[in-house]
């Protein structure tokens, strides 16, 4: 029997290829992946049956592209995500999972509050794990040219996980992006990382804790999750400090840090030897917090600054940190006016990331350039009297 190549095969002869092909007639589109899948080992009889339900469906391109909430500030963000009723089921969950936690915490180095987080904002502990057909969700995505190169390998990830029966063409559903299960894992990342948690022999995201809970730990830890270290704290910052030393990209070891005349909001440095950035989510007068080299890894599950934040902080909580300083930010910008920013910045030269309203990475340092250059404070957060300065 020809031996079928393996989904990461697949990606890797995509890369090589650069064949990240897209668009034209949804149909045609499903015909070439059939047609790919055969020339490399899938009969044919498969690849008819895995594809035989899948439709193009338009409500997976609008969640797509109408992700306001992620343009909110991290205040309301955070305060919107943690409700207390949230964070009194996480402690529940963590409590009733505890010897999974530990067992996580031991093989992986993963700290509960950090798959309590994930948990929580993702499915509410499995609650609302999403009722999108994943193969057309997967098939949808990739024929839309926005992020092929994200989603066509993820099809065949899932044609991996049907041939080995973890995944039904037909009833298999998930979030709107393809994710299955409790903590919302890609195909491909079930593949690398899926871990039989309840001992039953089979991995079963949707329905076990323990598996989505262990699958979770093993992700996190095949991303770069650091054993035993912490990811954030909250600080205090002098009234004098030079706010264009904060941002993501500027480092030094906590005890510099502190040297500088930062200072830990409550109890003891958690690691003065760790390198780690100040973020200040909505500028000086706002939280302030440190973050440690575990919190960049909170970006390979998700890319939004704000999210991010806030799973970060909440893990925090549920760990023992007390209820964040607000402070008093300026406030900043609604989203057209940050289009309109981000093009005034576009227009100087800046690589924006694109004009699409949401404060990214790339959007954050050309605010903190432009903010050094006309002798604001240089926190990183748009305000309008930067927008009436450009």
């Amino acid at each position: 029997m020809k031996q079928m190549l393996s989904a990461l095969s697949l990606i890797l002869l995509f890369h090589a290829n650069n064949a990240f092909a897209c668009g034209g007639s949804f149909q045609g589109f499903v015909s070439e992946l059939k047609s790919e899948a055969r020339s490399n080992g899938v009969s044919a009889t498969v690849a008819d049956r895995f594809f035989a339900n899948v439709s193009k469906d338009d409500a997976v391109l609008r969640a797509d592209r109408s992700q306001g909430i992620f343009t909110r500030p991290f205040l309301d963000f955070s305060s919107r995500l943690i409700s207390s009723n949230r964070f009194q089921n996480g402690q529940r969950n963590g409590q009733k999972w505890d010897t999974v936690f530990d067992r996580i915490d031991r093989d992986y180095g993963v700290s509960r509050g950090v798959l309590l987080a994930f948990w929580a904002f993702e499915t509410d502990f499995g609650a609302v794990q999403g009722d999108f057909n994943t193969v057309s969700a997967l098939v949808t995505l990739a024929h839309d040219c926005r992020r092929p190169e994200l989603f066509r390998p993820q099809v065949f990830a899932a044609l991996e996980l049907y041939e080995r029966g973890d995944l039904d063409p037909a009833r298999t559903t998930g979030a709107w992006a393809g994710e299955i299960g409790m903590v919302q894992m890609l195909p491909r990342d079930i593949i690398d990382n899926g871990v039989d948690g309840d001992g039953d022999g089979q991995v079963s995201l949707k329905t076990s804790p323990a598996d989505a809970l262990m699958s979770g730990g093993k992700m996190l830890r095949s991303l770069g999750w650091r054993s035993g270290e912490p990811w954030l704290q909250e600080v205090t910052m002098p009234r004098d400090f030079d706010w264009s030393k904060t941002g993501l990209d500027k480092k030094r070891s906590a005890k510099d840090w502190v040297h500088a005349g930062v200072t830990p909001k409550s109890g003891q440095l958690a690691a003065a030897n760790l390198p780690a950035s100040i973020i200040l989510p909505q500028g000086h007068r706002g939280p302030a917090f440190l973050a440690y080299p575990n919190f960049d890894v909170f970006f390979e599950w998700n890319q939004s600054f704000v999210y991010v934040t806030t799973a970060a902080y909440f893990a925090t909580r549920l760990e023992g940190a007390p209820r964040l300083t607000a402070g008093d930010p300026t406030p900043g910008l609604r989203r057209d006016a940050m289009k309109s920013l981000q093009q005034k910045l576009q227009s100087r030269g800046h690589d924006v990331g694109g004009i699409d309203g949401i404060l990214g990475a790339n959007t954050r340092a050309a605010v903190q350039a432009e903010q050094e250059r006309l002798g604001l404070p240089a926190d990183a957060w748009p305000t309008q009297a930067l927008l009436n300065a450009l």
